[in-house]
């Protein structure tokens, strides 16, 4: 997730709104993507040290919100080869869990607040962003619509290995993707996206009723 994101869905925005608008008005400056930073840094300078770590960009998050995730073809390619490096598969070899538990974790936004102790479980809060059953009446439209999305790929071996991926990390299959890496950042573990992969990809899952 860039800067970007966290401030197009409502985090950290107050003390440092002028430089948010002097990012927006440069898209490339270095300049006032080092203006942002510090504005970012100061308002978690008071945060554990748990939290400022995760204010912290790795090599692509700083490549797309310098480009406003609109990178090169070459910069793509090399984001993509990066980080499809990182993808781990299941440690068993098995992909699909508990349907009706993958359920529950796509439509769970909880997780990663200040207020969750280590109890909480984390939920991959797919709603918000995708429909993934055609008798859902509440979805987001940021991401396409999952329904049928097992049925669509025929249970495909290979679609499954390609789910698993974008879910584990996104940014190896699109570039500067909007989507959260689930399993690079470990908001999600291996069991969890088993289920929601489960979710996506069993017959009897309502998304491919």
């Amino acid at each position: 997730m860039t800067f970007r994101n966290l401030i197009a869905t409502g985090f950290l925005i107050g003390g440092f709104l002028s430089a948010a608008s002097a990012l927006a008005q440069d898209k490339t400056s270095p300049a006032a993507f080092d203006k942002m930073e510090a504005a970012v840094k100061a308002t978690f300078s008071r945060a554990t040290p748990e939290w400022r770590k995760r204010i912290e960009l790795d090599e692509t998050q700083r490549l797309c919100t310098l480009a406003r995730n609109n990178v090169s073809a070459a910069d793509a390619d090399a984001i993509q080869k990066r980080e499809a490096a990182r993808v781990v598969m299941p440690s068993d070899g098995k992909f699909l869990g508990d349907w009706k538990k993958g359920f529950a974790i796509a439509n769970s936004g909880r997780g990663g607040q200040f207020s969750d102790d280590d109890k909480t479980v984390n939920g991959g809060n797919c709603y918000a962003c995708h429909q993934m059953d055609l008798k859902e009446v509440s979805y987001g439209t940021l991401g396409p619509s999952l329904a049928a999305y097992g049925k669509d790929r025929k249970y495909d071996e290979a679609s499954i290995k390609d789910a698993w991926t974008k879910i584990y990390n996104s940014q190896a299959v699109v570039a500067c993707s909007n989507m959260p890496r689930f399993g690079v950042t470990k908001f999600l573990d291996e069991q969890q996206m088993k289920d929601v992969m489960a979710y996506l990809f069993d017959p009897n899952s309502p998304v491919n009723k």
